[in-house]
């Protein structure tokens, strides 16, 4: 028994050997047409040392990658060899594939997309087409897993953005539309026959995400006709300029304004004789300042001229910051229902069929004090009417604190009241224990309760919400930051009656009204459909006339965005903690 078990043993040793020395395969797991193994040692170590090793490269007939480390990429790159047993991707007999071709040509179109050509290596593809002439294996490995590193890389950015959005403190669930970026490419990608097409359906299907596309395409044409032109700066300005009044550069500011179509290029001032800012002029600078975010008054002021001398490469980062946030968004949230668009101070409202149905002004966080109104997706679920507002204990302490300690009648005539922390009401109570927390000071509801009439609610970890405001003069300004974090809404009946609208109740504008100003206090009202909502980040927008919006970068995001870029892959997309710079309660 000993002898037999002994020879059943050595037999299956041999075996494994035999087997190991055929190259014994597992199962194929992709479904790509089968290819050639031959070169299966060379990718295996490429991977391995997770980017294009100099000693393989000779880079003057072979260029290494402009990004050479891919271990962001590396497992995902190992899945994708490992289901194909190490079969080479990307060429046939020693030749470029033809969907290889044509990613090649996606590449030196990066630019067209928002992305940046250099990150998948556009100017060195074809010195590696050219390596590629002489078979050897060295250059058919290095050609393949380059490929394989530019397609997931170019894929996945155009899929879920370049950046995770947490790495910027935006709460987007980019992860929920993440591919299996092996299993993609090897089942979808390999063997494509249109790649163009595949594209399109990488990305975000989207018709503003389309507009913003082309209006890049637009936009990068426009700067390299400013780069060829080299105009100066136009001229500031101390003093508003009117129609009538002299400015000395009218020549210059009327080729400026024609350059993105303000002003009419067959226009008779095509040829100024005169330094007079006319009224042809003055509604160019209306049309540009309509798409600018600036007091639309037609007058050429410093904010005006400062504006217009922003060089159109500027504008072009912008319009790619809005792409990158665009692809972010996972259905759902690509097609919320409501949308407030920060740095425009604008709030929309779609249909189900994504068709706008209104727009109104909104006043959002302010800049100064870490009260930056926070970027992220959730989901509105109820509405409150005749809403208490309860003081944060900061608030409290700074402002109230110092008049309850001189006025013991204070907070009452300024209607207010003081609770425990049951919620019931307390006429004794001292300045030290509001300052200190122990009692809570809520405002009552009522048309001067600073949350208005009504709020709606999606319940998040940073305590937003948009509400009504007794303050509605601060709609006519032009910039609208002025809030603790909270979005105060300019039509809040009209939004109310739409947010309810098939929701159960018979809700109209008579209903609404009646609730908000005479129906009982702190009323809540479930929505048995509740409504997406993005409260999102974008400076350059194509808005509803068809025109291309530009806004000022008020929190800083499109600048932190543009500093990552430059560093170029691997970017961050590892998933970080999102940290609320809002406080909660501290969010009126």
């Amino acid at each position: 028994m000993m002898k037999a078990s002994l020879r059943s043993v050595c037999t299956a040793c041999a075996l494994t050997v035999l087997l190991l020395v055929s190259g014994c395969h597992r199962h194929r797991k992709s479904k790509s047409a089968p290819n050639t193994d031959a070169y299966s040692d060379n990718l295996h170590q490429l991977i391995e040392k997770k980017a294009l090793p100099p000693e393989k490269v000779d880079t003057s007939k072979v260029p290494n990658l402009r990004w050479p480390n891919f271990s962001d990429y590396e497992a995902i790159i190992q899945t994708f060899y490992d289901d194909r047993n190490y079969e080479v991707a990307w060429t046939r007999d020693g030749a470029p594939t033809a969907t290889a071709t044509a990613f090649i040509q996606q590449f030196r179109d990066a630019a067209a997309k928002g992305l940046i050509p250099e990150d998948y290596d556009a100017p060195r593809w074809a010195d590696r087409v050219k390596a590629l002439n002489n078979k050897s294996a060295d250059a058919i490995s290095l050609f393949d897993v380059a490929m394989t590193v530019n397609v997931m890389r170019y894929i996945s950015d155009l899929r879920i953005g370049r950046v995770n959005p947490s790495r910027f403190n935006f709460e987007v669930p980019v992860q929920d539309k993440k591919y299996d970026l092996a299993e993609f490419v090897s089942d979808n990608v390999v063997d494509a026959s249109d790649v163009p097409k595949l594209i399109a359906g990488v990305e975000p299907d989207s018709e503003d995400y389309r507009k913003t596309e082309q209006a890049l395409a637009h936009y990068l044409d426009l700067e390299k006709q400013q780069e060829q032109e080299s105009a100066e700066p136009l001229p500031t300005v101390t003093k508003t300029v009117s129609v009538g009044d002299s400015y000395p550069a009218v020549a210059a500011l009327l080729a400026r304004l024609q350059l993105e179509g303000d002003a009419d290029t067959d226009d008779a001032l095509s040829s100024p004789t005169s330094s007079v800012f006319n009224s042809t002029l003055s509604a160019a600078v209306k049309n540009y300042q309509h798409r600018h975010g600036i007091t639309e008054d037609g007058k050429l002021t410093a904010q005006t001229i400062k504006s217009l001398n922003i060089p159109m490469a500027d504008r072009v980062a912008q319009l790619q910051d809005s792409l990158e946030r665009w692809r972010w968004l996972p259905e759902p949230y690509l097609h919320a229902r409501l949308m407030v668009n920060l740095p425009e101070f604008v709030l929309r409202g779609y249909d189900s069929d994504h068709k706008l149905d209104f727009t109104m002004r909104v006043v959002v966080g302010q800049v100064m004090g870490q009260h930056e109104t926070p970027v992220f997706t959730h989901i509105m679920k109820y509405v409150v009417f005749r809403p208490y507002w309860n003081v944060p204990v900061d608030i409290a302490r700074k402002e109230l604190v110092p008049r309850i300690a001189t006025n013991r009648g204070y907070l009452a005539s300024k209607n207010f009241e003081v609770t425990n922390n049951k919620g019931l009401v307390q006429t004794d109570y001292t300045a030290k224990e509001v300052s200190q927390g122990a009692v809570m000071v809520r405002e009552k509801p009522g048309p001067k309760n600073s949350l208005g009439l009504v709020k709606f609610m999606f319940p998040n970890q940073y305590d937003i919400y948009l509400h009504s405001t007794p303050a509605v003069s601060l709609f006519e300004r032009t910039r609208r930051d002025f809030s603790h974090g909270c979005i105060r809404v300019q039509k809040p009946v009209d939004l109310a009656v739409w947010v309810l609208q098939g929701q159960g109740g018979d809700w109209d504008l008579d209903k609404v009204e009646e609730a908000m100003n005479k129906g009982p206090d702190n009323r809540t009202v479930s929505l048995k459909n509740p409504l997406p909502i993005v409260i999102f980040y974008l400076t350059a927008i194509v808005a509803e006339e068809g025109q291309v919006h530009f806004f000022d970068d008020i929190y800083g995001y499109d600048s932190e965005m543009q500093k990552v870029f430059e560093k170029g892959p691997p970017y961050p997309i590892k998933p970080t903690p999102v940290v609320p710079k809002t406080k909660t309660g501290d969010t009126a």
